[in-house]
């Protein structure tokens, strides 16, 4: 072999390797598989499965803004107009098992009010599972009646309590039969603040919960409801019953109350007024007279004008001669979104004195 021939086996060599280097620098590796967002429509329209998990995730919420002119809670306050808007993030998940849905809601709320400065709450935080919810969210006192009218200031005669922890269990026979028991946060605190509705004052290390039971049935457009709650620390109670009726054209409900105790305030027949309302033209205060005395009742109905407009109106009374009447609109000129004019009258006898209060409620719901 001459020089020649070994300079030329050995350049096609080096050009035989070169190549080869040169086609694996320009392989693309294999793609992975894309896992696009499945729909998960087992629980209900928006959910869908968490890639990668046999978890569904719905994410929705509000946006609400409104106007309101004096306050049908606060029958001294004579602020004029407050601008106040609110922002809610709803995120639930739901999970398939062998005891059935496993579910928890979470709702955060931020509200803003002329003058002041943003406020953060967790409305709503709780696990279900078979029957059994716990973590916090409104009374079954009030869940599970159903609340006062489809008005915005539907509890101005207190219905019962609002945002507090309980174990519940509620149990649903398929035809038609209905009950739950609950235990529920006291709202016993360390100090001597009170809770909302009650007026009464807290007691450090006090821990026994509330409990709270009702009874139902639904056959056809009619539906019958009783619940009842007892205050741990008050240690008195109330028990509300309720009908429902829905004809399509026109839905009305009627409910009333009875305190075990009509000289005292507890939390399931309490009170969201403000002192003013209880304080007689002397100076006298009786606390009482904020409350319901020994009974309440509601009323009301609801009539869809047409696809986009409904009346809707509420009554109330008391045994403490409390009379309130709420009248609005429900407008919804597109989907999702709400205009909500609304007006609310209270005669206070014992305070010798009335209200008239305002609301124009914008609310876009996502």
């Amino acid at each position: 072999m001459n020089i020649k021939s070994l300079l030329l086996g050995s350049a096609a060599a080096l050009a035989a390797v070169s190549g080869a280097h040169a086609a694996d620098a320009i392989v693309a590796a294999e793609p992975e598989p894309l896992e696009y967002v499945r729909i998960c429509d087992a629980y209900g329209a928006g959910y869908f499965f968490i890639p990668g998990t046999e978890t569904c995730l719905k994410i929705g919420g509000k946006v609400r803004t409104e106007g309101e002119w004096y306050n049908a809670y606060n029958r001294v306050s004579r602020q004029g107009t407050l601008w106040h808007t609110r922002a809610e993030l709803n995120v639930d998940t739901a999970t398939d098992t062998e005891y059935g849905p496993l579910k928890t809601e979470t709702i955060v709320r931020w509200d803003w009010n002329d003058g002041g400065s943003t406020s953060t709450n967790l409305l709503w935080s709780y696990i279900s599972l078979g029957g059994f919810t716990v973590g916090k969210k409104d009374s079954q006192y009030n869940l599970y009646m159903g609340y006062a009218g489809d008005v915005i200031n539907d509890d101005v005669i207190y219905d019962g309590p609002y945002e507090l922890n309980q174990l519940t269990y509620e149990y649903d026979a398929g035809n038609g039969f209905s009950a739950v028991i609950s235990l529920e946060d006291s709202n016993s605190a360390s100090d001597s603040t009170t809770y909302d509705g009650a007026w009464e004052q807290s007691r450090s290390n006090h821990y026994a919960p509330n409990v709270v039971g009702g009874l139902g049935f639904k056959s056809g457009a009619w539906g019958f409801k009783v619940v009842g709650g007892y205050d741990s620390i008050v240690e008195e109670g109330a028990v509300k019953a309720r009908i429902d009726a829905d004809f399509g054209f026109l839905t009305a409900f009627l409910m009333g109350g009875y305190n075990t105790d009509g000289k005292k305030l507890n939390q399931y027949a309490g009170s969201n007024q403000d002192i003013s309302a209880c304080t007689a033209p002397n100076g006298t205060v009786n606390g009482s007279k904020c409350g319901w005395g020994d009974w309440a009742v509601w009323g009301g109905v609801g009539v869809p004008i047409n696809e986009k407009l409904k009346w809707n109106l509420q009554l109330a009374y008391t045994d403490s001669k409390i009379f309130e009447a709420t009248t609005n609109l429900k407008f919804n000129p597109v989907k999702n979104l709400l205009v909500e004019p609304e007006l609310t009258y209270v005669h206070y006898d014992y305070a010798k004195d009335d209200t008239v209060s305002g609301i124009l409620r914008f609310e876009r719901n996502f």
